[in-house]
């Protein structure tokens, strides 16, 4: 008959390691609750918003790449015609000095000046000599011309080789630039995802009311603008309000907040650089107080700029995902300084 043995109860140290072990699992996963909570909107638009920032300056970094990539294009493009051009006159020189000693080979390889001395008109034979020293100083001058032009050419294909390699660089540059400023846009989405819906709308909506509230302030300063040009470009700039922001764009569907500055002064007939950090040197820097409408203000380490539009307001196309704007300077980040056109 079988026995039917009583189970073996768990050793009181046994139960004290596993109660101890259940304690700690329920400590570790409150402390990883507690330690990873969800971020309130606030913190969301506080990391989104640098995020941003980051990834408007890589954009400013990659639209100066894109512009000394197009220069450089231009100057590999100029050398590679003139080889062009130069290779064809060296061809005809070439052409030209064989020609001559083509004829020489077939009038019997003689050389000329003896060919002369047997001539059977004795008479002519100076003139003749003249024509052959003539020759003879034309042919080397040939020669000469040709040694000119060759070493022009290596000089001008060296050139354009350096060209061609600066110019790799400059699209490995704006290779890296391009993910950096898309990986910052990726992951601030990431962020944003984040929040509910009503949050985002809120968020925006808070954003949309702070405009509304800027260019009133506007109004209400009547401030003297900095010239005609600059009362101009921010007239310019004001009839784009809406208009979203996209990295790279220069008008007139959407602007990166150069690309506002730039086609701004473009309709008041003033032509300035493409980048921040280009457009800092267009005009003659000025401090906060001296600012007036039409100004050029420069934020972040030169990685942002706005038409400043007076009373302390800013009229500029802010960072990706909304529109151009009025807004306050105090939300705009560190002011450098601003720029008089």
């Amino acid at each position: 008959m079988a026995s039917h043995r009583r189970p073996k109860q768990p050793s009181r140290a046994r139960v004290t390691v596993l109660t101890a072990t259940a304690a700690a699992a329920v400590a570790l996963s409150s402390q990883a609750a507690q330690a990873d909570p969800k971020p309130s909107k606030s913190e969301v638009k506080a990391k989104v918003d640098k995020l941003h920032h980051e990834a408007e300056a890589a954009t400013e970094q990659y639209n100066l790449a894109d512009e000394q990539r197009g220069k450089l294009q231009k100057e590999v493009d100029a050398l590679q015609d003139k080889v062009a051009r130069g290779q064809q006159e060296l061809n005809e020189l070439r052409n030209s000095l064989g020609s001559v000693a083509t004829a020489q080979y077939r009038s019997g390889g003689m050389d000329p000046s003896l060919q002369l001395l047997l001539s059977s008109d004795p008479d002519s034979y100076l003139d003749k000599a003249s024509a052959v020293d003539a020759i003879s100083a034309k042919q080397a001058e040939a020669l000469e011309t040709i040694q000119a032009k060759q070493r022009t050419l290596a000089q001008q294909r060296a050139e354009a080789t350096t060209k061609l390699a600066g110019l790799e660089d400059v699209r490995k540059t704006l290779a890296e630039k391009k993910k950096s400023y898309q990986g910052k846009l990726a992951e601030a989405q990431k962020l944003l995802n984040t929040l509910t819906a009503e949050e985002r709308a809120k968020m925006q909506e808070e954003e949309q009311r702070a405009s509304r509230e800027a260019g009133e302030r506007v109004e209400l300063g009547n401030e003297v603008p900095a010239s005609q040009r600059g009362a101009a470009a921010l007239a310019a700039a004001d009839t784009q309000v809406g208009k979203p922001y996209i990295s790279g764009a220069e008008g007139p569907n959407a602007y990166d907040c150069s690309g506002l500055t730039q086609w701004a002064y473009r309709q008041a007939g003033v032509s300035i650089t493409r980048t921040t950090f280009t457009q800092h040197n267009d005009g003659v820097k000025i401090g906060r107080s001296q600012l007036k409408p039409g100004d050029l203000v420069f934020f972040n380490n030169l990685a942002h700029v706005g038409l400043y539009a007076g009373n302390g307001q800013v009229l500029h196309a802010p960072k990706p995902g909304t529109f151009v704007r009025y807004e306050s300077m105090e939300w705009l980040g560190d002011f450098q300084f601003g720029v008089r056109i």
